[in-house]
């Protein structure tokens, strides 16, 4: 439920705070007024879109708040749950405008887009305006219409998605059997490129290893014969040997430690190094053991490593990519696999068709059994609208399959005894249109559809006990559900069926013009009545007039 309204420096209103009440509440005044800047400045708040032309004269920005009761909004609190939006049941909406044009946008205090305004919106408000039923005339609103009576969004959606899915595998399937001789030759072409990779049994770290042994074997003799020139460095039995002077320069450092303790030391350090060196010849004579060269294994090596470099040459790759690139061939194998065992493929078609068909159907029974009664509703309420014998009908036609199921759907209506059934805009006039619009709308509305609707001038074009009926259908709607309502109107007996009133005045303050709205008292309500029923020149006779009109 709207709670409250909080306008500054918006088109002729400087600063202006409105509280509403639950019910069916009436906005009236006199022509240019500004009794649609309610309805202008909350769209706006909402998320519609904003011009700095809206901004009062000699101000910088505009600042909008509305306050909404949200305890009972099941989508409005699962909306704000899903956008990590913090409430305790109130919901604080405020949306600044400024002169260059840009604007910001708050819920409960949370910077928000323009775009969430507008999805936020579509849980709090749905404003009717005088043009509005022209939307009656478009097959989408016929069937948002229907489907809201149903109950059936949820199915609808179902469809919906059903359909896409269908529709999408058709596509592949399609664009398969289109392409099936090209993906069987792309199919081969990887098979014989996977096959020769997975031969090489190659890995990154297995190619370094493979290409630093290939370096080894390729350089044994060189290796051998280096390594056995150190050996002889070392362990030759001339004195020339490192092995040998080692052995001289340590019994010399010993004799001279009789001479001196401290050098000591430095035997030991000599010793060490000995032992090293030990170790050092005993490895080396492994390693030079070690490269006696098989030819076998040389072959082996240099054939595998001549297998890679020809295999990454002709596909012209690095060793780099062999690894990502092979996992993409197996993904893409089994992609054209599945994709040609064409049976598989059609039968998931198939499925996918099965099931968009029992969705369908399902929602079409319920839409055909929503529109007998809705259609006895409407016909109803077009009666009480002084559409004497006038009949509505919902019409069904069988179609191709659609997103949005199996038949067409359209409003006729008969506006007369006798007449046939035509589709509304071949039959009504613009002010029939309203009436059956508001007809439309008062026997459509469920329980869950938005908690606070604005009708703003529906009734244009009737009078008298029609507009009296219509007063009375706004009451009853807002009645409804617990439901808030609010209508702008210039027909006594419209206003006179509300719950509550506000009357809507312009002034002229220091050269610029303001708008007030008030909500009026029982005594001023009488006066406001009679305003809309006398015109300039309120007399005695109008006065009780507006009183027999209230009640």
């Amino acid at each position: 439920m709207l709670e409250s309204l909080v306008i500054k420096n918006f088109v002729i209103v400087d600063h202006l705070e409105l509280n509403f009440l639950p019910g069916f509440s009436s906005l009236t005044g006199e022509t240019g007024a500004g009794k649609s800047i309610l309805i202008d400045a909350l769209s706006i708040c909402l998320g519609q879109r904003a011009g700095t032309d809206l901004i009062r004269k000699g101000e910088d920005k505009s600042d909008i708040t509305s306050t909404f009761t949200i305890d009972n909004n099941a989508q409005a609190i699962s909306w704000m749950h899903e956008n990590a939006i913090d409430h305790d049941g109130s919901l604080i909406v405020r949306r600044i405008i400024n002169i260059d044009g840009k604007s910001k946008a708050f819920i409960n205090g949370t910077p928000s887009s323009v775009s969430q305004l507008k999805e936020l919106s579509e849980f709090l408000v749905d404003i009717y305006s005088q043009n509005s039923h022209h939307s009656l005339l478009k097959p989408s609103t016929q069937k948002e219409i229907l489907d809201s009576f149903a109950r059936s969004q949820n199915l609808a959606s179902e469809v919906k998605n059903a359909y896409s899915v269908w529709v999408a595998l058709l596509k592949e399937y399609e664009a398969f059997a289109k392409n099936r001789e090209s993906f069987i030759n792309e199919l081969e072409e990887l098979e014989e490129k996977y096959k020769d990779f997975n031969a090489l049994n190659f890995s990154l770290d297995g190619w370094e290893q493979l290409k630093a042994e290939h370096k080894v074997l390729n350089n044994s003799a060189e290796l051998i014969a280096g390594t056995q020139q150190c050996l002889d460095l070392m362990d030759n039995t001339d004195k020339s040997s490192i092995n040998e002077k080692i052995l001289t320069l340590k019994n010399y450092l010993s004799s001279l430690t009789k001479l001196d303790v401290k050098l000591a030391g430095k035997v030991t350090t000599l010793e060490g190094s000995a032992l090293e060196l030990l170790e050092l010849s005993r490895d080396l004579n492994h390693y030079l053991h070690s490269l006696e060269v098989n030819e076998g294994e040389k072959r082996d090596v240099e054939s595998k490593v001549e297998s890679t470099f020809n295999f990454l040459r002709k596909y012209k790759i690095t060793p780099e990519e062999l690894d990502e690139l092979s996992a993409q061939w197996r993904d893409r194998i089994e992609v054209l696999s599945r994709l040609l065992n064409e049976s598989d493929n059609r039968d998931k078609v198939d499925e996918a068709k099965r099931s968009y068909d029992l969705l369908a159907d399902k929602l079409s029974g319920e839409r055909k059994e929503a529109g007998l009664k809705l259609s006895i509703q409407i016909t109803d309420k077009l009666n009480e609208l002084s559409f004497k014998n006038a009949q509505f009908q919902v019409k069904f036609s069988r179609c191709e399959p659609s997103s949005n199921g199996n038949e067409y759907i359209e409003f006729l209506i008969a506006t007369f005894l006798g007449a046939e059934l035509r589709p509304i805009q071949k039959v009504a006039s613009g002010g029939e249109l309203s009436r059956i619009s508001l007809a439309i709308r008062v026997s459509s509305i469920t329980d869950v559809d938005v908690p606070t609707m604005i009708f703003d001038e529906v009734d244009v074009g009737i009078g008298g006990s029609v507009a009296e009926i219509v007063g009375k259908l706004l009451k009853a709607l807002s009645h409804k559900n617990n439901r808030q309502t609010f209508v702008i109107t210039h027909l006594p007996q419209v206003a006179a069926q509300s719950d509550n009133h506000f009357r809507v005045s312009k002034k002229l303050t220091e050269d610029q013009t303001s708008s007030d709205i008030k909500l009026l008292s029982k005594e001023e309500r009488v006066t406001e009545i009679a305003r809309m029923l006398g015109g300039v020149e309120i007399t005695q006779t109008t006065i009780e007039h507006a009183k027999e009109i209230l009640g």
